[in-house]
C-alpha cells in the first residue's frame, strides 16, 4: 500500500506527465523509479507553442467566417462553430502547460489557475467528441430520414449545444474539485496535481481514467460508427443524383473527415490512459511498461492538441462552401483596406490643395488689405456684378469649390 507521503508523490508524478484531467501511471508502484527525460523540458514546450499559434489562427478564422455569413447559419455549422470554440478553449490552456514543462513541472500560476486550466482542458475534450457525435447524428438524420430532418431547426440545435456544454461541464466537476497545487520537497517543485484521498488514491485514479475512456471515447465512437454504417447502407441503396445530393455529400465528407481526425489524434492518448488504469488496478506490474507510458504520454497529449489545429484545415480543404466564404471574406477585407487607403491618400492630397489655396487666398487678402487701409482709396476696389469687391469674392468662391468637391475620407 501507499503511505501518505507516497500518495502525494504519486499524485504529483502522475500529474507531471499529464496536463489533462486524468492521472497517468508514473509511479503507481513505489518500486518503479521515476525517470524524467530532459528533452521533454525543451521539445514539448516548443511543440505546444507551434500548435498554439496555428490552432489559434485557424479556429479564429472558422468562427469569423461562419458567424459573419448569414447564409451559413445551418444546424451543421452551429455544431462546427461550437467545436471550433472548444478547440480555441483547449488552445488557451496550452501556453500554461508549455510553461509547466519548460520549468520542469513547476506550476507558477497559483492554485485557482491550476483548477481552471485542468478543468477547461477536460471540458473541451469531452465537448469536442460530444459535438462530433452530434454532427454525425445530424448527418444520419438528414440522409437516412430526410422527412424527419425537417424538424432540425436552428433553435433546437442551439439548445442541443447548450446541453452538450452542460454535460461536458458535469464530467469535469471531479477535476475542478480535486485539482490543486502541492509543493513536493523531494523534487523542489510546486506541482498541479489531482489530490485524491490518500486511502482511495488508486481507486480514484483508475475510476477517472476509465470514465474518460468510456464517456470521452468508446460510447461516442460507437454512436458515430453506427451512424456512418447506416448512412453507408442507405447510400448504397439510393444512388440519386442532383444538386441536393452533391451538397449533402460535401457536408458528409467534412463531418467524416473530422471524425477520422479525432479518432487518429486521440486514440494514442486513450490507449495510454487505459493502460494507466490497468496499472492502478494492479493488472500491469512491469516497471518498463510504466516507463514506456510515461515516455509516450507527452506526445499522446500533443497529438490531442494537434486535433485542434487539423479541424480548420479540414474545413478549408474539404468544405468547398467554407472555402468560398473564406476567400470572399479575404477579398472583402482587402477591398475595404484598399478603399480606406485610397480614401486616406485622396483626403491627404485634397488637404494639401486646400492648404495651398488658403495660402494663396491669404496672400491676395494681404494685398487687398494694404490697399483698403485708406477709405478713400477707390482705385483699389474692383466691383463685380453683385456689388462686392472682386478681389475678395474670388478666393472665397474657390475655397467653396474645393470644399464641395473634397472626397469623404
Amino acid at each position: 500500500m501507499h503511505t501518505s507521503n507516497d500518495s502525494i508523490i504519486s499524485a504529483m508524478e502522475q500529474t507531471l506527465q499529464d496536463p489533462d484531467v486524468f492521472p497517468t501511471n508514473v509511479s503507481s508502484w513505489s518500486h518503479c523509479s521515476v525517470q524524467f527525460s530532459s528533452y521533454q523540458f525543451v521539445l514539448i514546450p516548443v511543440l505546444y507553442s507551434i500548435l498554439f499559434i496555428f490552432g489559434l489562427m485557424g479556429n479564429s478564422l472558422v468562427i469569423l467566417v461562419l458567424c459573419q455569413q448569414k447564409n451559413l447559419k445551418t444546424v451543421a455549422n452551429i455544431y462546427i462553430v461550437n467545436l471550433a470554440t472548444a478547440d480555441l478553449l483547449t488552445l488557451v490552456t496550452v501556453p500554461f502547460w508549455a510553461t509547466y514543462y519548460a520549468y520542469g513541472y513547476n506550476w507558477l500560476f497559483g492554485s485557482m489557475m491550476c483548477k481552471l486550466c485542468s478543468s477547461v482542458l477536460g471540458l473541451t475534450m469531452f465537448a469536442s467528441i460530444f459535438f462530433i457525435t452530434c454532427m454525425s447524428m445530424d448527418r444520419y438524420q438528414a440522409i437516412v430520414h430526410p422527412l424527419q430532418s425537417q424538424q432540425r431547426t436552428l433553435h433546437r440545435a442551439s439548445v442541443t449545444a447548450l446541453l452538450v456544454w452542460s454535460l461536458a461541464a458535469l464530467t469535469t466537476l471531479p477535476t475542478f474539485y480535486f485539482r490543486d497545487t502541492q509543493h513536493i520537497e523531494d523534487l523542489d517543485v510546486t506541482a498541479c496535481v489531482m489530490a485524491f484521498p490518500n486511502e482511495k488514491y488508486s481507486e480514484w485514479s483508475a475510476g477517472t481514467a476509465l470514465m474518460k475512456n468510456t464517456f470521452g471515447f468508446l460510447i461516442p465512437m460507437a454512436i458515430i460508427a453506427t451512424c456512418y454504417i447506416q448512412i453507408r447502407v442507405h447510400l448504397m441503396k439510393a444512388r440519386g443524383l442532383g444538386k441536393n445530393k452533391q451538397k449533402r455529400d460535401r457536408v458528409l465528407k467534412v463531418v467524416a473527415a473530422v471524425v477520422v481526425a479525432f479518432f487518429i489524434c486521440w486514440l494514442p492518448f486513450h490507449v495510454l490512459t487505459f493502460l494507466d488504469a490497468l496499472t492502478w488496478m494492479h493488472v500491469i506490474n512491469e516497471c518498463w511498461i510504466v516507463s514506456a507510458i510515461d515516455t509516450a504520454l507527452p506526445f499522446g497529449i500533443s497529438m490531442g492538441f494537434a486535433n485542434s489545429c487539423i479541424n480548420p484545415l479540414l474545413y478549408y480543404l474539404i468544405g468547398s462552401q467554407f472555402q468560398d466564404k473564406l476567400q470572399h471574406l479575404f477579398k472583402l477585407r482587402l477591398y475595404q483596406f484598399n478603399s480606406n487607403r485610397q480614401g486616406f491618400l485622396s483626403s491627404k492630397s485634397s488637404s494639401i490643395k486646400d492648404t495651398d489655396t488658403l495660402k494663396d487666398a491669404k496672400h491676395r487678402e494681404g494685398d487687398s488689405g494694404r490697399l483698403q487701409t485708406h477709405p478713400l482709396g477707390d482705385g483699389a476696389k474692383v466691383i463685380d456684378g453683385l456689388g462686392h469687391p472682386k478681389s475678395l469674392v474670388q478666393p472665397c468662391q474657390h475655397l467653396l469649390t474645393v470644399g464641395g468637391s473634397k472626397p469623404d475620407g
